[in-house]
């Protein structure tokens, strides 16, 4: 089984210890590629130092809603050139979370319709976090053309007819640890309901691992749980949709070749 954990973020001080370990038993659950996802501007620079340093790993850059009272021009100046990066695939994580309210609302939406035109100038393709802010979430998207880059609904927490509407503006799917939960029906139906050219697996690792794992530290090792997870709920072989997942995360990111095996 070969898969692609859309959503990582191991330049995170819970793996400071151990992050080859990690590496490798990622490795050995057949996970060829990891996109390792900043949330501000060191992250996103660790991230792409971290991408450097190993070939199953491309970054994406970008500022979380958590963060979006640091956004500036100054701010989005350093994410631009962090972006230029030749290891760099996306821009994100980027979006609304009206759950913690971290930042001002009024703040977020800022940051969001700011760096959504930063990914339409730079022609990149956008990892959207979307938390309790799902209408203006999408209100935003439609005043951009997404579409014409692509981009992914991370760690996907709506309904099927929220994916239906995010699919219909070009955007994929992904799907993360709470797939597995046992009162996730909502999700186990999203996972049903996506078109296979369109979906995406994750962990979000450090954070959500899969069911039995919970209260633990996740890590992209263990998006074979989701994968073997959603798989049973599409009628398919694991491995079957492993490869399909790999290819479509490949081709949104535009990351030609992963081969089975790629040593540090």
């Amino acid at each position: 089984m070969r898969l692609f954990d859309t959503h990582v973020h191991l330049d995170s001080h819970r793996y400071a210890r151990d992050r080859h370990v990690v590496l490798q038993r990622a490795e050995s659950q057949g996970v060829v590629a990891m996109l390792n996802v900043g949330f501000d501007v060191d992250s996103s620079r660790a991230a792409v130092e971290l991408a450097s340093e190993h070939r199953r790993i491309w970054a994406a850059a970008g500022l979380h809603p958590h963060n979006a009272s640091e956004y500036s021009d100054e701010v989005e100046a350093q994410l631009r050139l962090l972006l230029r990066s030749p290891r760099v695939v996306a821009l994100g994580e980027i979006g609304l979370d009206f759950y913690r309210d971290l930042s001002p609302r009024s703040v977020q939406r800022h940051a969001f319709d700011r760096l959504l035109h930063l990914a339409g100038e730079l022609a990149l393709p956008v990892i959207i976090h979307d938390r309790d802010a799902h209408e203006e979430v999408f209100d935003i998207l439609c005043e951009h053309d997404v579409g014409s880059t692509g981009g992914i609904m991370h760690c996907f927490s709506g309904d099927v007819a929220f994916a239906r509407r995010c699919l219909d503006l070009g955007l994929h799917i992904s799907l993360a640890g709470p797939v597995t939960y046992p009162r996730s029906h909502v999700l186990r139906e999203v996972a049903r309901y996506v078109p296979e050219q369109r979906l995406l697996l994750e962990t979000d690792c450090p954070y959500l691992p899969p069911a039995p794992h919970r209260g633990k530290r996740n890590e992209p090792s263990m998006v074979h749980l989701v994968c073997e997870e959603v798989a049973k709920v599409r009628g398919i072989a694991p491995s079957h949709l492993g490869e399909i997942t790999l290819t479509n995360a490949c081709r949104l990111l535009g990351i030609e070749h992963v081969s089975p095996r790629q040593s540090e």
